[in-house]
């Protein structure tokens, strides 16, 4: 080995030396220690990662509970209430039982209700048919029918139905992690509470149009009347901008509301067959 040679394998070593120390000292001037009870609470969540809790993912919830100290507006909607207590026991807190909630889809403009007025013959986004067109149906607030809240479930909760038109969305399977609601461009699809024995009353539609014109692009519209504002004894319904709005938290499932709705927009989910009216003839007293 030649005086060169051996001068640039010292040099070498040396930097090699330096720049280790540097990295070290760095390292350890900036290392993070995280708490071990962030691993115990992301072992307990689902790890479906959906987003459904505003977060991230998993892990970024489990380091904002800890962060926090406390589960006060946390949850996990996959994991629901049982997922949240067991939590809240890992670490000696307190939590609060939350109302399961359900996607619902807030339109019935199907091809029967909603007959197409044209044909665009391409695959295309719900996101870019909205920037397009109004809709095959003319409703300029309707269901586009694309599918893109059945692409961003990744629970298999949702499925277009091909003699409608519209999503689908399966009970058994909702979470609840609102991703469907981020994809539609048009706002149709709410998170709603389950209700009691999974029983729910809401309005199909969002159609802000007066009556006249949104009748005529969908059947079965809201025409903003009010009728179902009347009826209602509860103040659980509103009515804003030609349409009706039932507030889940005040309503009370009487289902006065739905009879007198004249466009059967007003929606009752998994009740009991409702009983047929009995007329009651008036007698005639003999004398």
């Amino acid at each position: 080995m030649n005086e060169i040679t051996l001068i640039s394998v010292v040099s070498l070593g040396a930097i090699g030396s330096v720049a280790a120390i540097i990295l070290y000292m760095v390292a350890q001037k900036f290392k993070v220690i995280e708490d071990p009870r962030i691993d115990i609470v992301a072992d307990k969540l689902p790890g479906a990662n959906c987003g459904g809790c505003g977060l991230a993912g998993c892990r970024a919830l489990a380091e904002a509970i800890v962060k926090a100290e406390s589960l006060e507006g946390m949850n996990c909607p996959p994991g629901g209430n049982e997922v949240m207590k067991d939590i809240a026991a890992a670490l000696g807190l307190e939590a609060e039982e939350q109302d399961p909630m359900i996607a619902v889809l807030r339109c019935n403009g199907s091809r029967e209700n909603s007959p197409p007025k044209v044909k665009y013959d391409s695959h295309m986004t719900c996101a870019f048919a909205h920037s397009l067109f109004a809709g095959e149906g003319g409703c300029p607030f309707g269901c586009l029918g694309c599918g893109d809240c059945v692409v961003a479930c990744a629970f298999d909760a949702m499925y277009m139905d091909p003699a409608t038109g519209l999503p689908v969305i399966i009970d058994d399977k909702c979470v609840a992690c609102g991703a469907c609601v981020k994809a539609c461009p048009r706002s149709i699809i709410e998170m709603r509470k389950k209700g009691k024995k999974d029983r729910r009353i809401f309005v199909s539609c969002i159609n802000k149009e007066k009556g006249g014109p949104a009748k005529k692009n969908c059947a079965v519209a809201c025409i903003g009347c009010g009728k179902c504002v009347k009826e209602c004894k509860f103040d659980a319904i509103t009515m804003e901008n030609n349409l009706a709005y039932i507030d889940f938290n005040k309503c009370t499932l009487c289902r006065k509301c739905v009879p007198v709705c004249p466009t059967n927009a007003i929606h009752e989910l998994n009740f009991p067959p409702r009983k047929p009216k009995v007329e009651v003839a008036a007698e005639t007293a003999s004398e």
